[in-house]
């Protein structure tokens, strides 16, 4: 059996505009995408709003068609599964969404909205299903009697748990999170957090993380994958990443963390302007016009993706450039960030302190 469970190969997303009277205009939002994920792994893919990240969760999990390229799972082709394969294929790759109060039906109670998925896929008789939809609350640390509930009778981390129970009650081998803990406070995501770490390896689940927050990504993460403009510009197992970024993006995210600290100075800025036009991106590295370390060589030549190492990275000059990491910072800083970190380190009670309902 493959290590690798679910690939991107040369996966490319365009989206045309159509104009009456003018020419179309077209958006990769993702552009020639190649990465591998390992079964068993938290594979976090990271970047700025806009960078493509959630439309590469959506053609991950074959909710969009891609323009280009392909998907594999577990070594198959998705684009060629007939439509009973696409539906075995959703029972092993299902998806936590970002918002948790907008992605459950107010309609349906809780017990229904976990059932459902079961009830999709011909799983179980009814008492069957009830009962696993009670032991999966019972997992994310909810109570049976929250089954007769609504979704408006709960809180955000309540309800991220009802989407997370639901997510996970068909037994899947893939989980893909969309920002899964963004809407939700720190002290929750902490909850939330650990409540996924605990299933994932209880059921030996695959997890694919969408996200922004690198506090988050350093917590959860074995390889992360760093997305500007539709392509990944560096991969790298996170403890390196982290230590030693190699691409002059990464190292800008890493700086634009915040300091949680009264009186704390902000970082020197390293990333100046917004990102580029995704519509005429700039020639080149897609980086350079807001890279310091820019030589005239990056404004007319588009580095590929190589391997360095470890890792692989997108920049001509990556093995000459020394780039402070989260570790490497001023001694002021890097405590700070450091504690930004703990924040996401500790343990929780099931019930949540205000919590209930």
């Amino acid at each position: 059996m493959s290590d690798v469970v679910l690939e991107a190969v040369g996966l490319e997303k365009r989206f045309t505009r159509r104009r009456l009277f003018a020419a179309d205009t077209v958006v990769r939002a993702v552009n020639g995408v190649d990465l591998a994920v390992r079964r068993g792994e938290t594979y976090a893919i990271v970047g700025e709003s806009g960078c493509g990240k959630s439309t590469m969760a959506r053609l991950l999990l074959t909710l969009m068609r891609p323009s280009g390229g392909t998907v594999l799972y577990e070594g198959r082709d998705t684009a060629g599964m007939s439509d009973r394969e696409l539906r075995a294929l959703r029972r092993d790759l299902q998806v936590i969404f970002q918002d948790p109060f907008s992605s459950l039906n107010p309609q349906m109670s809780v017990g229904a909205l976990i059932e459902e998925p079961l009830r999709v896929h011909g799983i179980g008789t009814a008492a069957e299903r009830r009962a696993t939809a009670a032991a999966m609350l019972a997992r994310v640390g909810l109570r049976p009697e929250h089954a007769d509930r609504y979704p408006h009778e709960f809180s955000g981390g309540q309800r991220q748990r009802i989407g997370i129970a639901r997510a996970l009650v068909t037994g899947p081998k893939v989980v893909i999170g969309d920002e899964p803990v963004s809407a939700l406070d720190v002290s929750i995501q902490a909850q939330v957090i650990n409540i996924l770490a605990a299933l994932k390896a209880e059921m030996g689940l695959t997890l694919v993380l969408i996200a922004h927050d690198l506090a988050v990504i350093r917590h959860m993460a074995d390889r992360v994958a760093v997305m500007y403009l539709g392509e990944i510009v560096e991969e790298a197992p996170a403890d390196d990443l982290f230590a030693r970024p190699a691409h002059p993006y990464t190292a800008a995210l890493m700086a634009a963390i915040p300091i949680p600290e009264t009186g704390a100075r902000a970082p020197a800025a390293t990333l100046e302007g917004e990102p580029p036009n995704p519509v005429a991106p700039p020639p080149g590295c897609r980086f350079h016009p807001r890279c310091p370390h820019a030589r005239d060589n990056c404004r007319t030549d588009h580095p590929a993706l190589r391997e360095l190492g470890d890792r692989r990275v997108a920049c001509h000059y990556a093995e000459e450039l020394t780039l402070p990491g989260i570790a490497a910072g001023t001694q002021r800083r890097a405590p700070a960030v450091e504690r930004r970190f703990a924040l996401l380190d500790a343990r929780t009670q099931d019930n949540d302190r205000g919590e209930r309902p």
